[in-house]
C-alpha cells in the first residue's frame, strides 16, 4: 500500500494537477491540506472519474483537508473532538488492509506566523490537542498513519540554511518539542528510516528562486505507528510537481508499505 501527503495549496487551483499526479501515481490514500474551499465547493465528480472517493473537511479561502482513495473511507472524524475550533485541519478515516484497519489521518498544522505571536500560541496549543487525541486514537487504532503539512522542520538536517533561520517559526525549540512529543508517543517520522539525500526538502518558498536554489524546509511528513514501522519499505518526496507551471510550494511525500516483509527484522536505516 501507498500512502501520500500533499499541501496542494488550493485544490481549486492545482486540481488539474492532482488529477495528473494520481493517475501516474496511484495511491491508496492521499492525504490533502489547504483545500482553500468550501465543503459544497469540493470536486468530488473529479477524483470518482478516475476511481477515487473522498472524505473532506472544507474551509473558504484558508485551511481545509481531504483524504483521497480507491476504497470507502471509514468511521470519519472531522476536526479533534475535544479541541473546540473553526479551522478545519484534521480529517480521519478508517481503510481496511491485508493486516486489518488502518487509521488514516490528513493533518494541517498551524503555522504559527511569528513567534510569540497569537498565531504561535494557538499553533503550540493545538500541538498540545493533538498530543492528547492521538494519544487516545492509538488505543483505539494501534495501526495509524498520520500524514499532513506539520509546518515544523524537526532537524537541522531538514532545513537549508539553520543558522538564518535559527529561533524562527517552524524551527524554534518548543515547535520542535511539540513534535518530538508526537514521536514519543510511538510514533515515528517514516521519511528518517530509510538513507536520504542531504537537503532533502518538501517546501520551498516562491520567492527568491528557492526551488531553483533548493532552498527548503522538510516540514511535511509521514508518522507511523509502531504496528506500521517494521512494514514500511520505503519513503521518498516527490519533487517533481513542485516543478510544474503554477505548483503547489509543497511536494507530496509517499510511503510504501510492504505486508509481505518480515516485521521481526524492522525497517532499514
Amino acid at each position: 500500500m501507498k500512502f501520500a501527503t500533499w499541501n496542494v495549496n488550493s485544490l481549486k487551483v492545482r486540481l488539474p494537477q492532482v488529477l495528473d499526479w494520481l493517475n501516474d501515481n496511484p495511491v491508496h490514500a492521499l492525504c490533502l491540506q489547504e483545500l482553500k474551499l468550501a465543503d459544497d465547493k469540493f470536486p468530488l465528480d473529479a477524483f470518482t472519474e478516475i476511481g477515487y472517493q473522498a472524505q473532506w473537511a472544507g474551509q473558504k479561502t484558508y485551511n481545509g483537508v481531504a483524504i483521497i482513495a480507491p476504497a470507502e473511507c471509514l468511521d470519519v472524524q472531522r476536526n479533534m473532538p475535544s479541541f473546540d475550533d473553526h479551522q478545519r485541519r484534521i480529517i480521519a478515516s478508517t481503510l481496511d488492509s491485508p493486516v486489518g484497519e488502518i487509521r488514516i489521518i490528513s493533518a494541517y498544522c498551524p503555522n504559527g506566523q511569528a513567534v510569540g505571536s497569537e498565531k504561535y500560541a494557538y499553533k503550540l496549543q493545538w500541538y498540545e490537542a493533538l498530543h492528547a487525541w492521538l494519544k487516545e486514537e492509538l488505543k483505539r487504532y494501534p495501526r495509524l498513519a498520520i500524514l499532513g503539512d506539520y509546518n515544523v522542520a524537526p532537524e537541522d538536517a531538514d532545513v537549508h540554511d539553520p543558522a538564518k533561520w535559527e529561533g524562527d517559526v517552524l524551527v524554534s525549540d518548543p515547535e520542535r518539542a511539540a513534535f518530538r512529543r508526537l514521536l514519543d508517543l510511538g510514533l515515528t517520522d517514516a521519511f528518517r528510516l530509510f538513507p536520504q539525500e542531504e537537503k532533502s526538502f518538501s517546501w520551498w518558498d516562491y520567492r527568491r528562486f528557492a526551488f531553483r536554489r533548493n532552498a527548503g524546509l522538510r516540514i511535511d511528513h509521514v508518522l507511523l505507528s509502531e504496528a506500521l514501522k517494521p512494514l514500511c519499505s520505503a519513503c521518498f518526496i516527490d519533487k517533481g510537481p513542485r516543478g510544474n507551471e503554477q505548483p503547489s510550494d509543497h511536494a507530496p511525500v509517499v510511503a510504501e508499505l510492504d505486508f509481505t516483509r518480515d516485521t521481526t527484522q524492522g525497517a532499514a536505516g
